[in-house]
């Protein structure tokens, strides 16, 4: 009886049992019943008072269980894969049924990667339907400039709804259609929406929206009544008013040169200026242009494009592109409203030349200004007015870029020209004006 209540004597070489241990990893997280399992065999072997017996049976019944929980989790895994492919399968089938998303901002990354670009949020995506509408079909009658881009029309929106409406009741919109199609058309159609709805000036056309609809690629503009500059100059326009453009574009270019990120145009043409109802200008057409050098660079390398007449002669020689090679174009554009003569002009023997590089000799020679100067304002202008705008000019087409001014600098020539001009007019106006008053006088 003694003996039975003794204890027994521990074996030396019997190894601890180790506690039981809950499951883990995937089965643990994904099984709500393998959780439960496992505990309540965590407990049972906890409270067994055997620990003999329960290191033989414990150890089975946890296998099972574990084994159990774990096809369990295999069979859950494999249902949920079954799900979200399924529902992927039905996502599927609703892009298919509505279409792909117009918004593009929601376009999908295979999209992105095609067209290289996604417009801003703040430009308005117009659907085809609508500008179709706006211009009566893209009618002919509608047509309001063309060119190797494609051709412009006149189109009628309601400002609120952007919808299409009638002419006597819709805002007038100009909307640009690309006609080629190809990767460097793409760019300039991209180029022109990149910069333009970057820039803000009052001198540089406002963005109306775009359309890339399908093949479609449409720019829309605010519309300008007045149409470009180059027509005008062919009809006539008076020398305070060809004064108030050149001093307006000036502007716009010294804006675009004194961004964080300098901008060239390189397509500075009077066509590409237009005028409005008060006949301000606003620069357009920034399908070609680029950004400028960085601080650490002297120029950037490009692919020599833009309008002949109107090249810089160090970007058409070498391709090496600055703000200076805006610089050399406005003052052809200056050489134009000077002159009123084409940028190419056509030379007595039938050859055709680059109007700068005829006007050059003229333009620092006092006795032969006058081969230069527009016949319809050649009254309206003194002889020291045409010589101080002439050196304006002259020092816009040096051939060296760094001889030529900044556009800050062209603008306060411009700018100070403009108020020696008012001040000579007040000073011409007041001895007739006294004049005037005295015979009032002497009669009364």
């Amino acid at each position: 009886m003694g003996n039975c209540l003794t204890k027994k004597s521990k074996d030396p070489n019997q190894q601890p049992l180790e506690p039981a241990r809950h499951p883990t990893g995937v089965d643990a997280v994904r099984s709500s019943r393998s959780r439960a399992i496992s505990t309540s065999a965590a407990v049972q072997q906890k409270t067994s008072f055997h620990p003999s017996k329960s290191s033989k049976s414990n150890p089975g019944k946890g296998e099972k269980y574990g084994a159990s929980a774990s096809a369990s989790a295999t069979r859950q895994h494999r249902s949920s894969r079954h799900v979200s492919s399924q529902s992927r399968r039905d996502n599927g089938k609703k892009n298919k049924k509505h279409g792909p998303p117009t918004t593009p901002r929601d376009w999908p990354v295979s999209k992105v990667k095609k067209v290289g670009w996604v417009p801003a949020r703040n430009i308005h995506s117009f659907c085809y339907s609508v500008l179709r509408a706006a211009t009566r079909k893209f009618s002919k009658e509608n047509i309001i400039g063309e060119g190797g881009f494609g051709r412009v029309y006149i189109g009628y929106i309601n400002p609120d709804s952007m919808k299409a409406a009638k002419p006597d009741t819709g805002k007038a919109i100009a909307i640009k259609v690309l006609g080629r199609r190809g990767i460097q058309s793409d760019e300039e159609w991209q180029n022109e929406l990149r910069f333009l709805n970057k820039s803000n000036h009052p001198n540089v056309v406002k963005l109306m929206g775009y359309c890339s609809e399908g093949h479609h690629r449409i720019v829309v503009y605010e519309y300008m009544c007045n149409g470009s500059l180059d027509a005008h100059l062919l009809r006539g326009l008076n020398w305070n008013r060809r004064i108030k453009i050149a001093i307006g574009v000036a502007r716009a270019i010294a804006y675009l040169h004194s961004c964080t990120r300098p901008v060239i145009h390189r397509d500075l043409k009077s066509s590409n200026i237009l005028l409005d109802a008060d006949f301000n200008p606003k620069l357009s057409d920034f399908g070609l242009a680029r950004h400028g050098p960085l601080e650490d660079q002297s120029h950037v390398s490009t692919r020599i494009l833009g309008t002949r007449g109107y090249f810089a002669p160090e970007y058409f020689t070498t391709g090496h592109l600055t703000v200076k090679a805006d610089v050399y174009s406005f003052g052809v554009v200056l050489l134009e409203i000077f002159s009123a003569c084409v940028a190419i002009r056509r030379c007595t023997d039938g050859t055709k030349s680059d109007l700068a590089i005829w006007a050059k000799p003229h333009l620092s020679n006092h006795m032969e200004l006058h081969n230069i100067i527009d016949k319809k304002i050649a009254r309206n202008i003194n002889i020291e007015e045409a010589h101080k705008f002439a050196s304006i000019i002259g020092q816009c087409l040096r051939s060296d870029p760094r001889d030529r001014p900044t556009m800050g600098e062209v603008l306060a020539s411009l700018e100070q020209f403009q108020q020696d001009m008012v001040l000579s007019n007040l000073n011409t106006l007041a001895p007739f004006k006294y004049h005037r008053r005295c015979t009032h006088t002497l009669k009364s």
